[in-house]
């Protein structure tokens, strides 16, 4: 029988055309996957790099705000901030600045950051009397964070828990606090600190335990009931430093389980807010040079940071940056104020 169709077909003159599907093989789209990892994976670590770089900036920018803070506090006070009284006081707004300050070297600073409110909670006007004003004042205080005292590639400036329950004479027991990423330098010289007196009316006898603390023992620029001024920073105000990044372990960013970093945000002078450059001859492996943030390691005394080197803000405002592989001696002099030798 006769194809009719194709007959009709080629009566109309028509053609048959085969029309091929386009797409893509199972090969080819593999290909095209392992291209888009690779590019990826050659994209994050430039992201990550930029990320870290912008932190790193600011981590250098609130170091120079506290040293800019600390001059103007030179300028109104003429003398750099003391280190309080010990690891049991914390700040009294009713108390001034100097060695009848029990705050730490940052609570002064507080109204040349721009934070004069937060220095004034629990003022009460009872400088010699500790009220429940001033009692919850001071915990309020610890309990509003500071993003200037706070590395952002460290952590955020939120609450973080104090699980130790540390609790001060002059506040309540601040089971939560801000925290703080930098410390005062208390010199050259071996890490010593103390609780303080144990209380107010011990204070003002004066308690005889400040013996041994003052300008005679340490060399740096923050101390216990410090009033350094900068003619007595006769190594020159570009040769020392003033506050650097404290050391702290990775693992106990979040946790307040690092002994020097598991008290309220203003606490006297002690290693949470204080740290040292001492270079041990006998020992010079164990000397206080910075170190890079590591987990599981602690090192109360000692300066340190996140970063590919730590920053620290000299007694002239000036940032830097200082390696981990600094010289011990080199770094225990820029440590001193007065020790007359020179640096590099």
């Amino acid at each position: 029988m006769p194809d009719r169709t194709s007959a009709g077909a080629r009566r109309a003159g028509a053609s048959v055309v085969h029309v091929d599907r386009v797409g893509f093989t199972l090969v080819e789209l593999l290909v095209v996957i392992a291209i888009i990892g690779i590019l990826i994976a050659l994209l994050l670590p430039a992201v990550q790099a930029a990320r870290e770089a912008a932190r790193r900036s600011q981590c250098q920018n609130n170091l120079k705000q506290l040293g800019l803070g600390m001059l103007l506090h030179v300028d109104a006070h003429g003398k750099f901030s003391s280190g309080g009284w010990g690891w049991n006081w914390t700040g009294d707004p009713d108390r001034g600045t100097g060695q009848s300050q029990p705050g730490g070297w940052n609570y002064p600073l507080l109204p040349f950051i721009e934070q004069q409110a937060v220095h004034d909670l629990g003022r009460d006007g009872m400088p010699d009397t500790i009220t429940a004003t001033q009692l919850d004042g001071g915990l309020t205080r610890d309990q509003t964070p500071i993003p200037a005292f706070v590395c952002p590639s460290r952590r955020s400036p939120v609450l973080y828990p104090r699980a130790k329950s540390l609790a001060y004479i002059n506040s309540r027991d601040p089971a939560q606090s801000g925290p703080v990423d930098y410390a005062a330098n208390s010199g050259g010289n071996a890490p010593h600190w103390t609780g303080g007196p144990g209380s107010m009316s011990d204070a003002l006898a004066p308690w005889s335990g400040w013996n041994g603390f003052g300008p005679t023992t340490d060399s740096g620029v923050c101390f216990t009931r410090s009033e350094i001024r900068i003619a007595q920073v006769t190594d020159g105000t570009s040769n020392t430093y003033l506050v650097g990044e404290k050391y702290v372990p990775v693992d106990a960013y979040d946790t307040g389980a690092d002994p020097a970093d598991d008290h309220g945000m203003y606490e006297g002078s002690a290693h949470d807010t204080h740290r040292w450059c001492f270079y041990n001859a006998q020992a010079p492996s164990d000397s206080l040079t910075p170190l890079q943030d590591r987990p599981g390691f602690q090192a109360v005394s000692r300066f340190g940071s996140p970063h590919a080197a730590c920053h620290f803000v000299f007694c002239d405002g000036s940032v830097r940056a200082v390696g981990y592989d600094v010289d011990a001696v080199i770094h225990s002099r820029y440590g001193a104020r007065n020790d007359g030798l020179p640096v590099e």
